[in-house]
């Protein structure tokens, strides 16, 4: 896919760059859990303040309702940004207005000023395109050019990624263009054998991406709450497991058409279960096809898919010349229940094929179990993004860029 580069916005000495990063980390009581997000804005970054431009950076954090929150400011990313880029970077408590105008108006060429979190506007994600590009307008007379670098975006139609890239010459940024090429390499011809490994909570939420891969992968290892469901498509009692009842014929569609194309769907043969949902929550190790043996019977809740199963997927991955993996394979956040996504994670590390860890959860697992970006080929920005990319779905943030 063509997109316009930062090259194409020309000179930039002196000019005034928007730059529309992803800085939605992870946030609780003003700490910062995973700063990936923010080092990965940085090459962009970087690249134009040494270019003589000078930078208004605007992002998004969680999800408040369209009016300022305080659990949600931006003020701790401008800081740990700060430390990172070895520069000051302005923290501005509002988004537009006459302190956003001063701030701009003030910089000096390659200094950098953030404005506050887009979303405490309604405006940013309005169903309305008048309201979308009314706001997009104001932001966009703070400057000259604008460069879309927030991957974990590109594929919501919202005003500061979508209208905004309509009313300033505008261009992708180098993140964008790295999360691009990365996507292109894993859907055309790929590397093979080509392995994808699929977890999390909800068939429902991987259902489009399982429908594209069918036709373009070798093997698909499904872990996570989502395991639950094909194991009951299979005709197995779950217990009180996670199940998307509505979803089993779906499930046993793909079943059917992964054998007919010669995939294959890797299931857990063993499942660790737990007496409740808790870090101390007493738990065993039962046969997939036996949950309800466990001593918890109905009521066991299984949280991770067991030794056995992580060892027979990581046989896999090591045997894989191309793996994207997005989803963790139990409740990694309990230590009782992160053995599956640790162990699938050190096989990415270890193999010697092109390996994806498709943002999300499984970026946050990744470093939460002590594993660093660059033991992974790529760790994407955004899981969302990825996942509607692999699907087969037109992204609007990266459209209007072409």
């Amino acid at each position: 896919m063509f997109m316009r580069t930062i090259e194409s916005l020309g000179s930039l000495r002196s000019k005034t760059v928007v730059v529309r990063c992803d800085l939605n980390v992870p946030l609780s009581d003003g700490v910062i859990s995973d700063d990936g997000r923010i080092r990965a804005s940085l090459s962009t970054i970087r690249e134009l303040r040494d270019a003589g431009a000078k930078l208004v950076l605007i992002s998004h954090l969680g999800r408040p309702k369209g009016e300022p929150d305080a659990r949600y400011s931006l003020r701790p990313v401008a800081e740990r940004m700060s430390e990172l880029l070895g520069a000051p970077v302005r923290f501005v408590e509002e988004t537009i207005g006459d302190a956003a105008s001063a701030a701009v108006s003030g910089l000096s060429d390659g200094e950098v000023v953030l404005l506050e979190n887009l979303r405490f506007s309604a405006a940013e994600t309005s169903a309305d395109a008048a309201e979308r590009r009314a706001f997009a307008e104001r932001l966009a007379a703070f400057g000259d050019a604008f460069v879309s670098d927030g991957f974990g975006v590109v594929h919501r139609q919202q005003a500061s990624v979508y209208e905004l890239a309509q009313l300033l010459p505008s261009a992708a940024g180098r993140l964008v263009a790295a999360e691009l090429d990365v996507l292109q390499r894993l859907t055309v011809n790929a590397a093979r054998p080509y392995t994808v490994v699929l977890g999390g909570s909800k068939v429902s939420d991987k259902l489009g991406v399982i429908s594209h891969l069918l036709e373009r992968v070798d093997t698909l290892l499904i872990g996570g709450g989502m395991l639950f469901t094909f194991l009951a498509a299979q005709g197995h009692r779950v217990a009180a497991s996670l199940l998307e009842a509505d979803q089993l014929d779906t499930v046993r569609g793909y079943l059917s058409e992964a054998e007919r194309r010669g995939v294959r769907i890797v299931l857990p043969t063993d499942i660790i279960v737990a007496e409740k949902f808790a870090a101390d929550a007493a738990h065993e190790t039962v046969p997939a096809d036996a949950i309800e043996s466990s001593s918890f019977g109905a009521k066991g809740l299984g949280l991770d898919i067991g030794p056995k199963s992580a060892d027979a997927f990581a046989a896999v991955i090591a045997e894989s010349a191309t793996v994207f993996w997005n989803g963790p394979m139990g409740v990694f956040e309990l230590d009782a229940f992160a053995s599956g996504t640790r162990t699938v994670a050190r096989a990415l590390t270890e193999t010697d094929g092109f390996t994806v860890v498709g943002g999300g959860d499984s970026a946050a697992a990744v470093r939460a179990l002590g594993f660093s970006d660059d033991q992974f080929g790529h760790i994407s920005t955004g899981g969302g993004a990825s996942l509607e990319y692999l699907e087969g779905k037109s992204l609007p943030g990266l459209e209007v860029l072409a």
